[in-house]
């Protein structure tokens, strides 16, 4: 026979689209319309209802960007459809390929009751099934004229990213507005030929099973009636009846299909437009589960949730209904799907408590898996946070997208730096928006790299970024593809249900140790340094209220614990670590209310920390106490509590020869050229100098930065071949304490200021820059070339420190050449080593080289301060910032964990004549406090979490500054252990021996 098989593909293609497509709604009439714009923000369901509209029609322009219309539609159903299905077709204007990230509807009746949701790819209300003729038709469409953002040529500067600058030009045109007969035979046939089209696109040619689809194909087409599509679609969908129902190979892979819409929770919009998104969402997944009975939708980030209880109360409804069936999933047991890199020790636990807590107490689901399948890379403390929040699994999609090296795994244990191991999937289809089209189930088998040993994977499907969720024809190909030969399994199922499947199969899954590092979006570690500063101070002021308002709650029985401020604050900095927004990543109006957030959230925990200080240090004494809120004693005070610092020591300035300044405290002697740049930092005890020879640090340096694609998010490797080193200054003088010296430099449209102390008793030199941003595309780095000979680095990470190599060796070396640190990164010779601290920077770079002079290595530390790019925000970063550094010369490991601490959480000073002991004590500077509050339930229990610093072995004892009545080992959630050891008692105190980096939580009753 002769081979035609591409003459029946193109046949296939232009039937489809000229005849059987437009024949599923083969009659129409139009509805009448009248719109009502609301004035300024989104206004209540209510107020939309009953605004009186004006007329409009099809081909009008409406929505200025970000604004909201209100359509009402209306008509009748003619009296010559009964007994067929009528369908209301409402488009927008919407552009079937930005389900997401364009205009939007929630469709609502007359009382309120929400109906569905429109996007591109939804665009259908079901109006009577079948029709008596005659029927009513009143429907309103709370519409959001969302801009697009990430056009056809994307990452082009644009405005509209505020509502503040958007402007007010119309962004959308209605396409159409119609009541219209839906012809399920004719939608069925578009079924079958799209799921039979393409699979046979992914067919060897050479099979047997391609041939007999295309023949099929070829017969059907022949039996379709170009001018009757209609009447002959019944004898087309007959003869595709043989192909579609031979079953699949019994060795086939296997896919678990989960209904998904991944929503981010801001990023090409604010989050109050999330919130709609959501109800949009769920209101049509909720439909869709009556209308399904195998369709299983899953839904995380316990915010979106809450969004949807206190704003969208009829939605809410509908979604308790779903879940008290089984078939609406919470799932993942995390307030937001965040960042992992840089949130903090605490957040990152926090993410788990809150999140787990929520579906807890609102459906009594406990959830076992962590979802994040958009996040950018994970932190090698993670897999103990997600153990210790009481889950076990891990599903992320995100690093199928490293462009460098290929995962070796879709499914393996992760093992973190405690060594705590949790079974994770990959999904081999590469994408959290499964269509269920015939490539991505295609893509999903050939590409699972675990064939052999295992043969399930899993597929979120849906359309997701913006939200839209799953679609009836999703749903049909799956049907099709449940059972079906050439293809892949598919079978709708809950997160938990594949794991175990998964889990159960593969019960000796390969291991791999440390970061699960993504080969790209590097430069969302610095990107919006406003709002990263913002993180990093809203976590250590969460650590002070809460310390300082435990112990005044035990101590001061005037006191009242915050419990409810608190568990507001901590959502909202937790909202505010998801992955657009602490990354960067998210439009100008995200980052603009998150710097007011920010702010707010800093007023008010100063608010509580001065409130329970002043109760603590009363109100008869007019010394000066200092409370010292780090877990490690300091200038004499103690960790967690307050009392008169004590400093030894003085620091010194002299005029260096050459010019400039030599600083001196007996410890560390400093000397700073006549440029500003810190020609030597010298140890004086181990006689050991820090600069490399010939070398200067504290020296900034600028890159152009212009990456091929995703602006806010990468930074290519290619940055690095042009570099200025800012050297000249327009002054170098004594600073005004007299033991510091000022440096002024002016770059470009930019002015960068320093001043570089070195405090009495201290091995730290201290650096506090402030920058007045004014550069487009550029990248500043403040470098610190050191002589250092080391293989390896440590960078702080949750709950311990990660180490990284300093060459590479590999690709996957080479790959790392923008990493995360939290407060520190720490390198070291056997016996001396070096750390740079940080109070709100986490992109860095480490390198080396070999010195021709005497064949010493260099290794150079580079602190990433600024970018600027230009999308989604045109603006990034534009303006005034400020940072502080610390240069620790002679630090060991535990040297870097105490003065990261340090630099973040600065003295306090209160007047009063009390002194205060602390709440906790620990006689092991290795084992470090992370959180002193008082237990989640209101029981006035005292939890103390705390973890091993080092990576050793530490024993410890912790002691209570109260009477302790029991002592129990719990989880995150504060909940017993059932298989920990009882802690050794010994009066008020534990002892406790700890592995390297083992997280602990205790919780004390007050006897």
């Amino acid at each position: 026979m002769h081979d035609d098989r591409t003459l029946i593909e193109a046949r296939l293609k232009r039937v489809l689209d000229e005849r059987v497509r437009p024949a599923i709604y083969p009659e129409s009439v139009p509805l009448d319309v009248a719109v009502w714009t609301a004035p300024g923000e989104p206004v209540p369901v209510e107020e939309g209802l009953a605004a009186i509209p004006e007329p409009t029609e099809v081909g009008a322009a409406w929505g200025a960007p970000w604004a909201t219309s209100w359509f009402q539609v209306t008509g009748t159903v003619p009296t010559e459809w009964a007994g067929k299905t009528v369908e209301a077709v409402l488009d927008l204007g919407f552009d079937e390929n930005m389900p997401g990230f364009q205009c939007e509807g929630l469709v609502y009746r007359p009382d309120g009751t929400p109906v569905k949701g429109l996007n591109p790819r939804n665009q259908w209300v079901r109006i009577a099934a079948p029709a008596t003729g005659g029927e009513d038709v009143h429907l309103h469409i709370e519409a959001a004229s969302n801009p697009v953002i990430l056009d056809y040529h994307p990452f082009l500067p644009t405005q509209l990213g505020d509502r503040e600058t958007a402007g007010s030009e119309p962004q959308y045109k209605l396409a159409r507005m119609d009541l219209a007969v839906f012809d399920e035979t004719v939608w069925q046939l578009v079924i079958d030929l799209e799921v039979l089209g393409e699979l046979m696109q992914e067919l060897p040619e050479d099979s047997g099973r391609r041939y007999a689809v295309v023949r099929a194909i070829g017969r059907a087409l022949d039996a379709v009636d170009l001018q009757d599509v209609n009447g002959s679609a019944p004898a087309a969908r007959a003869e595709l009846e043989g192909v579609l129902s031979t079953p699949a190979e019994p060795s086939a892979h296997r896919i678990s299909a989960v209904g998904h819409a991944h929503i981010d929770s801001a990023w090409l919009w604010p989050l109050r437009e999330t919130v709609r998104k959501v109800a949009r969402t769920t209101s049509n997944m909720t439909a869709l589960i009556e209308d399904e009975p195998d369709f299983v939708f899953a839904m995380s980030q316990a915010q979106q949730w809450a969004w949807v209880k206190e704003h969208r109360p009829e939605v809410w409804a509908k979604v308790k209904k779903a879940v008290a069936d089984g078939r609406f999933v919470p799932a993942g047991g995390m307030w937001v799907e965040s960042d992992t890199n840089m949130p903090g020790s605490e957040a990152m636990a926090r993410q788990f408590v809150h999140g787990k807590r929520f579906f807890l107490d609102e459906f009594g689901v406990e959830n076992d898996e962590a979802w994040l399948p958009d996040t950018f890379g994970f932190a090698a403390g993670l897999p103990q946070i997600i153990k210790a929040a009481g889950s076990k699994w891990l599903l992320t999609q995100k690093i199928s997208w490293s462009q460098t090296n290929r995962f070796p795994h879709h499914t393996f244990n992760w093992e973190g730096i405690d060594g705590t191991r949790i079974f994770t999937h990959f999904p081999p289809v590469d994408t959290y928006n499964c269509s269920m089209k015939g490539s991505e189930i295609a893509h999903a088998a050939k590409n699972f790299k675990d064939k052999g040993v295992a043969r399930h994977s899993l597929a979120p499907t849906g359309w997701g970024d913006g939200g839209g969720g799953t679609t009836r024809e999703m749903i049909a190909k799956a049907g099709r593809l449940r059972n079906l030969e050439g293809s892949a399994t598919v079978e709708w199922e809950t997160p938990a249900a594949f794991f175990e499947k998964a889990e159960a199969e593969y019960p000796n899954a390969p291991v791999w140790v440390g970061e699960l590092y993504l080969e790209l979006h590097r430069a969302t570690l610095t990107s919006q340094a406003g709002t990263k500063q913002g993180n990093r101070r809203s976590e250590h002021l969460l650590r002070e209220a809460e310390l300082w308002a435990a112990t005044a709650a035990v101590r001061a029985p005037e006191f009242a614990y915050p419990y409810e401020e608190l568990d507001r604050i901590w959502k909202t900095v937790l909202l505010h670590q998801f992955h657009d927004i602490l990354p960067g990543s998210s439009i100008a109006w995200v980052h603009r209310e998150a710097r007011a957030t920010y702010a707010a959230v800093a007023d008010e925990l100063n608010g509580i920390i001065a409130a329970a200080q002043r109760a603590l240090a009363g109100d008869g004494g007019t010394g000066t106490l200092v409370f010292n809120s780090t877990p490690h004693t300091r200038d004499g005070v103690p960790a967690g509590g307050a009392s008169p610092a004590a400093i030894d020591g003085e620091s010194a300035i002299a005029s260096r020869a050459d010019g400039g300044y030599v600083l001196d405290n007996g410890l560390l002697r400093v000397e700073i050229d006549a440029r500003g740049l810190v020609v030597s930092a010298y140890d004086i005890a181990a006689d050991r100098e820090t600069v490399a020879p010939g070398q200067a640090a504290n020296l900034p340096q600028i890159h152009a930065d212009f990456p091929n694609m995703w602006d806010a998010w990468d930074v290519d490797e290619f940055y690095r071949n042009t570099v200025t080193d800012l050297t000249e200054a327009d002054t170098v003088e004594p600073g005004d304490d007299a033991v510091s010296v000022r440096v002024v430099r002016t770059f470009g449209g930019s002015r960068l200021t320093q001043v570089l102390s070195l405090a009495p008793g201290s091995m730290r030199l201290d650096i506090d820059t402030e920058v007045d941003w004014h550069e487009t595309e550029k990248f500043l780095k403040l470098a610190f070339p050191l002589d250092i000979h080391a293989e390896r680095y440590a960078s702080e990470t949750q709950f311990g420190h990660f180490y990284r190599a300093t060459h590479t060796n590999t690709s996957w070396e080479a790959a790392k050449f923008e990493a995360c640190n939290h407060r520190f990164v720490h390198m070291e010779e056997p016996g001396w080593g070096v750390a740079l601290v940080n109070d709100s920077t986490y992109g860095h770079d480490v390198t080396r080289t070999v010195r021709a002079s005497d064949s010493g290595t260099t290794t150079t530390v580079r602190a990433s301060l600024l970018r600027a790019p230009r999308f989604p925000d045109p603006e990034t970063d534009q303006g005034v910032h400020r940072f502080r550094h610390a240069l620790v010369p002679g630090a060991g490991i535990g040297d870097a964990v105490r003065e990261g601490y340090r630099i973040n959480l600065p003295e306090r000073r209160v007047t009063g004549g009390a002194e205060v002991p602390p709440l906790v004590t620990v006689d092991n500077d290795a084992i470090v406090v992370t959180a002193v509050k008082l237990a989640d339930d209101g029981s006035g229990d005292v939890v103390v979490r705390f973890h091993e610093s080092r990576g050793g072995r530490a024993k410890a004892t912790l002691a209570a500054g109260f009477p302790v009545g029991s002592v129990e080992v719990t989880d995150l959630l504060e909940r017993p252990l059932a298989d920990a050891a009882a802690p050794e008692r010994s009066g008020d105190g534990v002892t406790l021996t700890l592995r390297p980096f083992e997280l602990v939580t205790l919780r004390l009753t007050r006897a």
